[in-house]
């Protein structure tokens, strides 16, 4: 079908009568959620508002451990209260939505919502990527430079590496918005996803997509294959470090420092490219739906546990602050 120009101007309307045209002047986007069975609204609301609960509560434990107990203010705690907090947000500006949505059987996000949901979610999404290569930089010089450990990873050293994460994160964030803002056509306003998933937006315009293939990619490099890179660089030589320690305890408990990391990793970039990258092939699957909710709720939900429940330190924290509180 030819593309022609109507401005439009419409609330909840039926999404299969939206993707057969090219459309300016968008006003709203309808977001695909993960089914539309009646019959499986109430449990997906009962269980996506449980997580959230979990999620945000789990994270903000962290964080009030890390902050008020002194045991914990060390450079890889200061880095988990940061990836705490940039979970909560992430969380919070993806999942809130979906479950009102659910609610109100609704599917509408306004365009500057959209772009505001967008926005926030690459800034925190980012944040998070940046933060777990820092976090394995800091255990690459814990583990393989121990007696210079706390003259390289100072305050200073460990403010700037935040500070440079959070930098580079509103780059990305202001780069993605630099086009998409002069786009007034869009092939459809249905959204594969069930937030204003980036690679979809720049999927729908009426633009070459040859470029906007070449812009998915140039940012999954710069984010993805580089810290990935820097990770796999880091951990290469922890073990080579660890496989020198004479002793097996030496060697379990290097091995179980970083192995809650190197999950977290795998769950975190392995779904979060997976979307990002997939979504320059095909924007009508649910599966970018499910496997968005890998990196949005399910991996910052066990980030707590999987940080907690084999770390001495955090189960310490947690007891003086319950005996404090008794």
């Amino acid at each position: 079908m030819s593309p022609f120009s109507i401005p439009i101007f419409f609330s909840r309307r039926s999404t299969a009568s939206v993707e057969t045209q090219n459309l300016t002047r968008v006003l709203e986007f309808h977001l695909v959620g993960f089914s539309e069975d009646p019959t499986l609204q109430s449990l997906l609301f009962g269980l996506f508002l449980s997580m959230y609960l979990v999620t945000v509560l789990g994270n903000l434990l962290i964080i009030l451990l890390i902050i008020s107990d002194t045991h914990l203010h060390t450079p890889m705690y200061f880095f988990l209260c940061n990836l705490s907090l940039a979970d909560v947000g992430f969380t919070s500006t993806t999942v809130p939505k979906m479950i009102v949505d659910i609610h109100t059987h609704s599917t509408v996000i306004s365009y500057m919502g959209c772009l505001t949901q967008m926005s926030l979610s690459i800034i925190c999404g980012s944040m998070d990527y940046l933060l777990l290569t820092v976090m394995a930089y800091d255990r690459f010089v814990a583990i393989c430079h121990p007696l210079h450990y706390q003259v390289i990873m100072n305050p200073c050293r460990c403010g700037f590496l935040v500070t440079v994460s959070f930098v580079a994160s509103l780059f990305d964030s202001l780069l993605h918005n630099l086009i998409l803002l002069p786009v007034t056509c869009f092939k459809a306003v249905e959204i594969s996803n069930f937030f204003c998933d980036p690679s979809q937006l720049l999927n729908l315009t009426c633009d070459d997509t040859f470029n906007h293939d070449i812009v998915i990619y140039l940012i999954g490099i710069t984010f993805g294959f580089f810290p990935i890179s820097g990770i796999l660089f880091s951990y290469y030589k922890i073990v080579s470090s660890i496989l020198r320690v004479p002793s097996p305890d030496g060697k379990y408990k290097a091995f179980s420092t970083c192995g809650s990391h190197l999950l977290v990793v795998c769950l975190f970039y392995g779904s979060g490219l997976g979307v990002y990258l997939r979504a320059s092939f095909s924007t009508s699957s649910r599966k970018s739906a499910v496997a968005s909710l890998m990196y949005t709720m399910v991996t910052p939900m066990l980030n707590p546990f999987i940080y907690s429940l084999r770390n001495r330190d955090i189960k310490r924290a947690l007891q003086r602050t319950v005996n404090r509180i008794s």
